[in-house]
């Protein structure tokens, strides 16, 4: 800097240091991180690249991102679009790394470009076929909660598996993506329904419960109420809309396809208006549905393989905790499924140093088996078939409020522990955050912007 002058190579410097920025900030958002982890990340890479934080102002929005860096006497913006939202656990794992590595191991922003290149064009680890049938077994585990048999749960898995690819072709033949999750949903609910004339199955209409549950939008609900506790409104409030779109499209899907094929089956009706919901099968067989849940939506999120049976683990705990909570205390299912996802954050914030991966990427494919499919299920039928009949709407009402308080308190159970301890740990973080760059400055590798 001259005379207080920025020159034409420092000028151009400073822009590429924008670019990186909100690049890095893009691959986050693109790959479902919560507001706070994109803020955090993206100030630790502008420490590395010397750029002060009170100099720093970031506004992240859920389609776009914005920089600037400003002093008394100059100011510099720059923009960048999000333009597709997949979940990618494996990329936040891997930003969260390079963000230290290159502050503690003194990367130059060639070899900071060159790494995050790397992570943003690496192939997913499961392919696409593997990806469906984790995906198709994760609702075969569902069904399998929900008390079907083993043969009912192959039904589950099979039509789960023929709609999640059914959902991946419409999306590469550019159909909008809430018309392939009502698709999708509408094909897995015609392939349930269907495999109920098998007679090879003594549970011939659980399938109905779980053939469309990989398209629940548990990551999406999570970040929600992340940042809306942490008061990213904006964003949170976009989240919760793109979850409701998603909700919506996927019981469109589902409602379409019963009214087209069961119409005024009041056999259907009956038989999920008085399918138990207390535990009838040993605690281990729920256990193993549990973990394969767990799994298979673990492979839809892209997280490494190493950790798979962590996950299935957080899985058990969960399932198990939430059926003891409700049938052996007492405390019903809300307060339930609350208490699992509460145990297994909890868990994951000490597992995350063991592991060293952020805590949704343990925690939320764990709690992800909790979804109360059944109560979903009871709601929608219930208003398919009104017929004026009195105490209808208020049934209909009741379950659709209490699988939504269950679902809100699943994503609370995992928010909370994880907010709270994140506020715990930050004073370390930033701590050992300033140990780093003072290092970088004896070394002579920090250069101030």
């Amino acid at each position: 800097m001259e005379n207080g002058n920025l020159t034409d190579q420092e000028v151009l410097l400073l822009r590429r240091k924008l670019d990186l920025l909100l690049r890095t900030g893009k691959l986050l958002m693109e790959s479902a991180a919560d507001t706070n982890r994109i803020e955090r990340n993206m100030k630790r890479v502008a420490a590395f690249m010397g750029i002060p934080e009170e100099k720093l102002h970031i506004d992240i929005r859920w389609t776009m991102m914005m920089v600037n860096v400003s002093d008394e006497r100059h100011s510099f913006s720059k923009f960048q679009k999000c333009e597709k939202h997949t979940i990618n656990m494996t990329t936040l794992s891997q930003i969260s790394k390079l963000s230290w590595h290159a502050i503690e191991q003194d990367y130059s922003l060639d070899r900071y470009e060159e790494e995050l290149e790397k992570i943003s064009h690496q192939s997913r680890n499961y392919t696409p076929y593997i990806v469906a049938l984790g995906a198709g077994f994760a609702c075969g585990g569902f069904c399998k909660l929900f008390g079907c048999d083993w043969i009912a749960f192959l039904f589950a898995s099979i039509c789960a598996f023929i709609g999640f690819r059914v959902r991946a072709r419409c999306i590469e033949s550019g159909i909008n993506v809430y018309m392939s999750i009502a698709v999708a949903a509408f094909v897995s609910t015609c392939l349930a329904y269907a495999s109920s004339y098998s007679g090879l199955s003594n549970t011939p209409y659980h399938p109905l419960l779980a053939c469309a549950l990989f398209i629940v939008p548990g990551v999406p609900l999570i970040n929600f109420v992340d940042d809306m506790i942490d008061n990213h409104l904006l964003v949170g409030i976009t989240r919760a809309a793109n979850t409701v779109m998603i909700v919506g499209a996927m019981t469109f899907g589902i409602t379409f396809a019963l009214r087209l094929l069961v119409m005024n089956d009041v056999a259907i009706d009956h038989k999920f208006s008085e399918l138990s919901m207390v535990p009838h099968d040993p605690y281990y067989i729920y256990a193993i549905a549990a973990a394969i849940a767990a799994v298979g939506f673990s492979m839809i999120f892209n997280i490494q393989r190493r950790l798979l049976w962590v996950v299935a683990i957080g899985g058990v705990i969960a399932v198990c905790t939430r059926n003891f909570v409700n049938f052996e205390l007492g405390y019903g299912p809300v307060i339930g499924s609350f208490m699992g996802s509460f145990v297994v954050s909890l868990l994951a914030v000490k597992a995350v140093h063991w592991f060293h991966v952020p805590n949704h990427v343990l925690s939320i494919p764990s709690v992800i088996p909790m979804i109360p499919g059944v109560l979903m299920y009871r709601s929608i039928l219930a208003f398919i078939n009104l017929h004026g009949v009195i105490g209808e709407v208020t049934n209909a009402f009741s379950n659709g409020i209490n699988s939504a308080l269950i679902i809100l308190c699943i994503s609370l159970g995992v928010a909370v522990p994880n907010i709270f301890a994140r506020r715990y740990i930050a004073k370390d973080r930033h701590r050992h955050l300033q140990e780093e760059l003072e290092k970088r400055r004896i070394r002579g590798k920090f250069i101030e912007w």
